[in-house]
């Protein structure tokens, strides 16, 4: 057997880039679907609104510095929300710095607090999607392709999983877990089926009968229901997303 050839490898030879995370944020205020912004307050972008995110450290994978910067922008942990990755982006004049290839990351979070700036941000809100995606926010680097990537993922993962209830607190009533579908799809849904498709699921299971809660003035008293097991996919569709497209197949 012949001898292997050692092939001296300089890394240098090569060049440097760095790796960054970038995470859009998603919950539900005042029943409006949200993203966490920050201000950015160092160039380049300075005074722009961006995703927050950050550099991957060097002794962390892709998953854990995106966990490390959830919760460094919202003080909650990877078990409090819901965190999924995304896609990479790595177009080379993206960040006029260096080349910078980030991994992009989604997350879902439940009565999100309303943000207080640190580190380099100046500044941090949650900004209705409406408003990015109208184009009336512009945000630094390709974050705003990012957020409408994001929320293509999102929206669909609502048709085939039960990541909604990731907008609920663990209890929740069929009308708020309703809500949050109207208020990510922009949509009104009839409130009869919906309760219909969410029993028949079986991703959701009702707790004690004799419980009820009265969640709004006036309301009728309803169950409290939670998430059966993980986020496996429903045995029936809970909703379905109705498209432009739909409404063009239709004679």
């Amino acid at each position: 057997m012949p001898d292997t050839v050692q092939t001296p490898y300089d890394p240098h030879a090569y060049p440097p880039f760095a790796v960054t995370v970038d995470v859009a944020v998603f919950t539900i205020r005042s029943e409006t679907l949200r993203v966490l912004l920050i201000e950015r307050g160092e160039e380049p972008y300075k005074g722009v609104w961006a995703l927050p995110g950050g550099f991957v450290r060097p002794d962390e994978d892709l998953d854990s510095a995106a966990a490390r910067e959830l919760e460094e922008e919202t003080g909650v942990t990877k078990r409090g929300a819901y965190l999924e990755q995304l896609q990479s982006y790595g177009t080379p004049e993206r960040d006029p710095r260096m080349r910078v290839v980030t991994v992009a990351y989604w997350a879902v979070c439940a009565n999100l607090a309303l943000p207080k700036a640190g580190g380099d941000a100046i500044g941090a809100d949650l900004v209705p999607v409406t408003e990015v995606e109208g184009g009336y926010v512009r945000l630094a680097f390709d974050h705003n392709e990012i957020v409408r990537d994001a929320l293509e993922r999102m929206r669909s993962k609502l048709e085939y999983t039960a990541v909604g209830a990731k907008f609920c607190p663990p209890e929740f009533t069929i009308s708020e877990l309703r809500r949050v579908y109207e208020a990510a799809w922009n949509m009104k849904l009839d409130p009869g089926n919906f309760h219909r498709n969410v029993r028949a699921s079986g991703s959701f299971e009702r707790l004690d009968p004799e419980r009820l809660v009265e969640r709004s003035k006036g309301g009728r008293p309803a169950s409290l229901w939670a998430l059966s097991e993980g986020l496996r996919s429903p045995r029936l569709p809970i909703a379905k997303r109705r498209r432009f497209d739909d409404d063009m197949d239709e004679p």
